[in-house]
């Protein structure tokens, strides 16, 4: 790097005696891994087990929690767009841009938490309806600012696409532990007896909230956030031309149309499993077995995603996993008589293709972050990544009942104790050649859609660099 970057620029702590930045290493993505690890730890616990907790703990109706939900997913896309353009208009502190503020904020984050999962014996349906209310968009609100500065950092910490992978395979490693951990003992705390015990949920949510603060000081202490950009001086960023410029941001869209309807089809698959499992196979105790496999598919990708990607580039590399996924679920739709075993066995190698889209999608944000900067010449890694964030938090929160709904249309009857024909027959379709269809739109979506692929990569570095050099 060169000498001349200024003392404002560089971290004090990554300094080497010689006066230059400590190189972008194994440190960095211990670091990046272990923000999605403290990341996961509580919001796995929360995803997995909260409305567990809100029925049979503080005793609230279904209905009102999918409406606290729903309200909640929207309010928090509000609130990452804030927060992320309210640290764009902040100046960089000797410790960077956003690592001040995981440090900052994971201790506020950590306690509202555990305030989730405080019960107070004896109140009120209304007291307990209010407390579920305040506490569960406190603590959305807060992992907002935590996530989003997180998410964003990656786009400083190396300007290297190869490396950048490396960064989201590490995150991605970070997530599939946390919850590895979560859904192994997890049950184990807040279950006694097969019942929710609220001290569980309270001893789960103080061990899971430690474990979750030493993971955010490990990132904050391993991270070093490396890339010298020129400050927008004398540019005030304008909300208004910001969306336009993410609206030309081509990159963006497509990258965020494809992460979308994967998110969909993720929480489809997710709640038809448990039909198809429970119903077409009359075989519950495979669902864990599938919840392994899928797990594992994704370690075993990772090691391969970054010579892949940089042999060939993040959208080839995706795009043949796509294209592999699509294949499988959509042959699986055409041998509807496999045996359970059978299923899992080829339903794996899907998994398998489209593990390497989780793998690489971070690296495809901190992508098209450098696109809206070369598009618009100002630096905003905060907004640009917050409204992706923003996208994918509105598309959560209109997809989550899209299980019951399509369970719903098949002729699904939970007063059956067998269902009929056409409704296994639509369980399996929905199980199949649904995601298949999905994956295959996915596919195109990068394909025709999406044209950051290796050489214009390589390209846009390039030409970043030097807008950046004639900014100076």
């Amino acid at each position: 790097m060169s000498q001349s970057i200024s003392k404002k620029e560089i971290h004090t702590e990554s300094i080497h005696s010689n006066g230059t930045v400590r190189a972008f290493g194994l440190r960095d993505k211990l670091g990046y891994m272990f923000g999605d690890f403290g990341n996961d730890f509580f919001f796995i616990l929360v995803s997995s087990f909260l409305m567990v907790y809100y029925t049979d703990v503080h005793g609230l109706s279904a209905a009102f929690v999918g409406i606290l939900f729903f309200i909640a997913r929207l309010w928090d896309a509000v609130a990452d767009v804030t927060w992320g353009r309210f640290i764009d208009t902040r100046t960089p502190s000797k410790h960077g841009k956003f690592k001040p503020w995981i440090f900052r904020m994971s201790f506020p984050l950590v306690i509202s938490g555990v305030l989730m999962f405080v019960h107070i014996p004896g109140m009120s349906n209304g007291f307990y309806e209010a407390y579920a209310f305040v506490t569960y968009i406190l603590w959305g609100t807060l992992y907002s600012t935590v996530n989003i500065p997180y998410g964003s950092m990656a786009s400083l910490i190396t300007d290297d696409p190869i490396e950048r992978t490396s960064l989201s395979t590490f995150r991605t490693m970070g997530a599939m532990s946390a919850s590895l951990i979560i859904n192994a003992v997890g049950p184990l705390i807040v279950f006694v007896d097969n019942k929710a015990d609220a001290d569980g949920f309270l001893m789960a949510a103080v061990i899971f909230g430690l474990l979750s603060l030493a993971c955010y000081m490990a990132c904050y202490k391993l991270s070093t956030e490396r890339v010298a950009v020129p400050e927008n001086s004398g540019i005030k960023p304008n909300l208004g031309h910001t969306l336009k410029a993410l609206l030309k941001n081509k990159p963006l869209i497509a990258i965020l149309g494809a992460s979308l309807i994967f998110m969909m089809s993720t929480m489809l698959i997710g709640a038809v499993n448990v039909y198809l499992f429970k119903d077409y196979f009359s075989n519950t105790a495979a669902l864990s077995i599938v919840g392994i496999i899928q797990t594992v598919t994704v370690f075993i990708a990772i090691p391969l995603v970054k010579p892949l990607v940089a042999k060939f580039g993040k959208k080839e590399t995706t795009t043949v996993g796509m294209i592999l996924a699509a294949a499988v679920y959509i042959l699986l739709f055409f041998l509807p008589n496999l045996s359970i075993s059978q299923f899992i066995a080829v339903s794996a190698i899907g998994m398998f293709g489209y593990a390497f889209f989780n793998a690489v999608i971070w690296a495809f944000v901190t992508d098209v972050i450098d696109y809206h900067e070369l598009l618009t010449g100002i630096r905003e890694d905060g907004t640009v990544y917050s409204f992706y964030s923003f996208a994918r938090k509105i598309g959560q929160a209109l997809a989550g009942g899209i299980g019951g709904f399509a369970i719903t249309a098949i002729g699904y009857d939970a007063t059956r104790e067998v269902q009929s024909q056409n409704a296994l027959d639509g369980i399996y379709a929905l199980a199949t050649i649904v995601p298949g269809t999905i994956y295959l739109i996915i596919f195109f979506i990068i394909v025709f859609f999406y044209p950051l692929n290796k050489q214009r990569m390589n390209q846009l570095k390039i030409d970043l660099a030097e807008k950046r050099k004639n900014k100076k």
